[in-house]
Parts: C-alpha cells; structure tokens; sequence
C-alpha cells in the first residue's frame, strides 16, 4: 500500500502560506516560468595548473524542462550521524519541493531500494510507464570514478562511514524515503535509469541534484550526476542540501563539514556548477546545526620578517582550506600601534595568532586580548611575539604595555638573539619526548632561517617541544607550549617564522599542527598540507 497522500499544506512541511501564496495567484500559465539560478563553478586557471578558480553565473532553465531528483533521502541509515542529518535538511528541502512543484519543476523521489514499498503509488507507475529510449552511451546502473574525466575523490571514504561510526557496517537500513518529504500525485518515484527514461519523455534537458551523500550516490546512482552528464543532460547540484559519508579522522583530516565542502568542490571542477536552495527560498542558505568552524583571528604588526605577507598566505593556503575560519587583522597604514577591525575580529574568535613586535596597543585592544584569554580561549605566538608588548622609548607613550606577556602567557624568557650564524638545527628536547605538535614533521628537513632567539630556560608550566642549535653556542627551545590563568588557556609559541622558515614545508607542518592542537582539533597524521 502506497502511504498516505496528503495536500501541499499538511505533513511535516514547515513552508508557509505567505511563502506560496504569490505563486498560488499566479494565472496557470504564468506558474511555469523561468528559474533563475546563481550558479558556482570551478575553473583551472591554465590547463594543468592545479589552481582552481570560482566562476559564478546566472542559469535561466524553463521550468517545464527542469526536473530536481532527489536522491536517496532515505528515513534510516547504517549511520546515526547521517540519519540525524538527513533529518535536519529534509524540512528545508520539503520546503523548495513545495515551491519548485508550483513552478511547474517534476520532483523525482528516488529512495534506492525501498520501491516495494511504493508499487501502488501513482508517482511509482509514473516512472514504470515512462518508454524506453536508446542512448549513443550506454546508460549504467552505477557510474564509478572516472578518472579521465575527474581526479581522485579528495576525500578517504573507504570505510563508509563518518564520525563516531566506527563501529557501524554498512547495511541496508531504510524501508522507504524520509516521511518529512511529500511525494504528490504528479511526482516520479524511481531509483533506475527510469528518470532519464520519464525526462526524455517530457523533453526536460535540466536536473537539479539534491539528497545523499555527494561522494558516493549524488555522483554514482543511476538517475544522479555522472549518469546525467554523460546523456548530455544540463545537470547543477544543490549544495547546501547535501551531506558526505566522511570520517574525520580519514585524510585529509578536516571536520565533517569541510569534507563535504571539498566533495561539493571536486563536483563542481569537474563535473557541474552547483546551486543552493535561495534560489527558490531566499533568504540564506541551509547549514547544519553543527557546522560551526573555528574561527582563528592573524593579527600581523611587525616590521623585520614579512609575516605580513607569509601568515595571510599561510591563513588562506593552508589553514582556511581545512574548514577553519581565518580572519587577518593588519597593522594600521599610518600607525603601527592600532589595528583596525581588531574589536569586530575578535568577537567569537576561538584561537588568536599573534605576529607583533614592540606595539603599543590602545588599551581597549590589549584589552581585547586579556578577556580572549581570561575566557580559556588558545593563542599562538610567533617569532617576535615574545616581546609583542614591550614598546621601547618615544614608543611605550603611545599605549598600553604588557612586558610580561612572554613570561606570563608564553612561559618563556626572551633575552635577545644571537648573531648571524649557521642555519640552527633541530633536534628533540633532553627528555626525548615527541608532542602531538611534532606528527609528520622530519626535523632533518627543519632549519632555523633567521637568528636564533635566546629563549631559555623555560618557565617551569612550559613544556620545550623543539630545540634549535648553532655552533658554538648553548642549545635553545624554539617551539614550546604552555598554558595561562585559572582556565588554563593553551598556548603554543614558536621563535620560528622568518621568511626562509615559512618556505619550508615542515615548518607550515609545524605551525599547522600547533594551531590544530590549540584547537583540540584532530592533526593529520600524513604530510597533506594543501589540497591535491
């Protein structure tokens, strides 16, 4: 028995009669109209570069000719997380259902493997009444990786599952589609090629993808994205309502999110733009509960090391692609002491990288970064950040001083540096003990560029994660972490981050890894610092 039909105003839908109602009034052959999608690509800036770059273009698609399928929303999975999630976009996607229905777009409900359950439905003997057509490429039941039209996925998905499901086999746990989603009389339910086969019928040329999960049946279901592409369909992926089937703790190590971010990017290099449900709701797009990146505020303020132009790279490189939100606060042109934005940069902020030399900040802003750390919240200090707030003369008149910070906050004792030498070397502390902070670093690889700092002996709450030597002169800590006031902020500082450091992939391993650890964040156990 097929369940229950019910109008568009009932069941679990939360669109509401204001959202309807202008379409509602529409004489019927006005309802029928252009769509107008904002769509995103991505392009190679050469052929063969590796550099990507965001193409945004507007898509004018007759509705009559449009279809969106829907693609496996089923009401259980193996995974706990991924039922949870599904059922948290289903309202949203309900919802451009409800509106893309009144437009005159065909819905194609395709829950894989539960059409048992909908063999009376009028949307099911739809789809089965639909001729079959002849393709010049055959139409394929599952359409694996191609790796002459794309890249590897740049995501590990082998174990089929996501975080905290470790412990969950992949088995066929759904029944039927989520409940949440209307099926009417005038839609489609399939899970086969029947959807080309009913699209052709009806002459629509244009899909619109949304559903479950984007590395796995978005791309490779028969009636889903490759399939479509390879008919010479005009094919977008609606992107805010989409999931991955990602384990964080698979590379490349990023949060969940970010994997089906980078999923969504891999499709839209290589296979379709994508789009996301504003374009028939308005409004902002959807975004999970959960999907709250860490936000990691630069401020840059010092006038010896080009950590002005090395850090912003670094934030945009090699930490924003991990999910992480990056903010990059400057020192201001015509003063050094004052740094605009630094107020609105700092609300919310759940880790500060310092990068200043001997500022004198305006006390409200030293202020700003007392209560960030008084919260409990991280810091990261590099090079000269050990003496960040110990102006010298004229200097010290123009704001607040904080001479401490590097004995306070840092745990250190810095007493200049020594002069020009051979590049330090690294090696462990005495006590041989190897931080998180050190995962996939080769310290034979690791050079000091700049002088190395006197820095010793550490403050008794730091711990000395790495050592610089150079000839003829006693050992020093580099890099050490430390934690400050009654909620035991965590605090990671390294006397590294001359110009030459930064272009050395370890020593981007290891500030990544300190921002990470500050963060309680998982830290790649591979040497992936960038996308590949």
């Amino acid at each position: 028995m097929h369940p229950q039909r019910r109008p568009v105003f009932v069941h679990r839908s939360r669109i509401t009669l204001a959202l309807l109602l202008p379409a509602l009034l529409l004489p019927v052959s006005l309802v029928a109209e252009a769509l107008t999608l904002s769509a995103r690509s991505r392009a190679e800036a050469h052929p063969g570069s590796g550099e990507w770059r965001v193409v945004e273009k507007q898509l004018r698609w007759n509705s009559s000719q449009t279809a969106i399928v829907v693609c496996d929303m089923w009401d259980k999975h193996w995974c706990p997380s991924a039922t949870e999630r599904v059922a948290e976009m289903a309202p949203r996607m309900n919802d451009v259902l409800n509106v893309a229905r009144l437009k005159g777009v065909l819905i194609i409900h395709c829950p894989s493997g539960t059409l048992n359950f909908y063999q009376d439905h009028p949307a099911r003997k739809r789809a089965q009444a639909a001729p079959k057509v002849e393709t010049a490429i055959p139409l394929q039941g599952w359409c694996s990786l191609d790796l002459a039209q794309e890249s590897p996925l740049p995501i590990d998905d082998t174990d089929e599952g996501c975080d905290g499901c470790a412990t969950c086999p992949p088995h066929g746990a759904w029944s039927r589609q989520i409940a949440t989603l209307d099926i009417h009389e005038q839609d489609a339910i399939t899970d086969s090629a029947e959807a080309y086969y009913l699209m052709r019928e009806r002459g629509i040329t244009n899909v619109i993808v949304m559903g479950v999960h984007a590395n796995m049946c978005v791309l490779g279901r028969p009636f889903s994205i490759r399939q479509m592409r390879n008919q010479g369909q005009n094919v977008v992926l609606m992107r805010d309502l989409t999931d991955a089937m990602y384990n964080s703790y698979s590379a490349p190590y990023v949060n969940h999110f970010r994997g089906t971010e980078l999923v969504v990017e891999h499709i839209e290099k290589y296979w379709c733009p994508s789009i996301t449900s504003a374009a028939f709701l308005g409004g902002d797009p959807f975004r999970f509960r959960a999907d709250h990146p860490p936000k990691v505020v630069f401020l840059i303020g010092e006038d010896e090391y080009k950590t002005w132009e090395t850090l912003p790279r670094f934030a945009e490189q090699i930490v924003a692609w991990r999910g992480l939100q990056t903010v990059v606060v400057q020192q201001s042109p015509d003063n050094k002491h004052h740094f605009h934005g630094l107020a609105e940069a700092m609300k919310g902020a759940d880790l500060l990288v310092v990068s200043l030399r001997r500022r004198a900040l305006a006390p409200a802003q030293l202020e700003l970064i007392r209560n960030h750390l008084a919260r409990g919240k991280p810091l990261v200090g590099v090079r000269t950040s050990s003496h960040a707030f110990a102006p010298r003369g004229d200097d010290a008149k123009l704001g607040a001083a904080w001479p401490e910070f590097d004995a306070e906050v840092l745990g250190g004792n810095y007493r200049g540096h020594y002069g020009p030498s051979a590049p330090a070397t690294m090696r462990l502390p005495e006590s041989g003990v190897i931080h998180p902070i050190l995962t996939s670093m080769d310290l034979g690889e690791l050079t000091g560029q700049g002088s190395l700092y006197k820095a010793g002996p550490l403050k008794t709450t730091a711990q000395a994660v790495l050592i610089g030597t150079i000839p003829d002169q006693p050992a020093e800590p580099v890099a050490w972490v430390n934690t400050y006031g009654p909620r035991r902020a965590k605090v990671f500082y390294t006397s590294l981050g001359h110009e030459g450091d930064f272009a050395q992939p370890p020593f981007r391993r290891l500030l990544l890894n300190g921002i990470l650890w500050a963060l309680n964040q998982p830290i790649p156990p591979d040497d992936r610092l960038q996308p590949k």
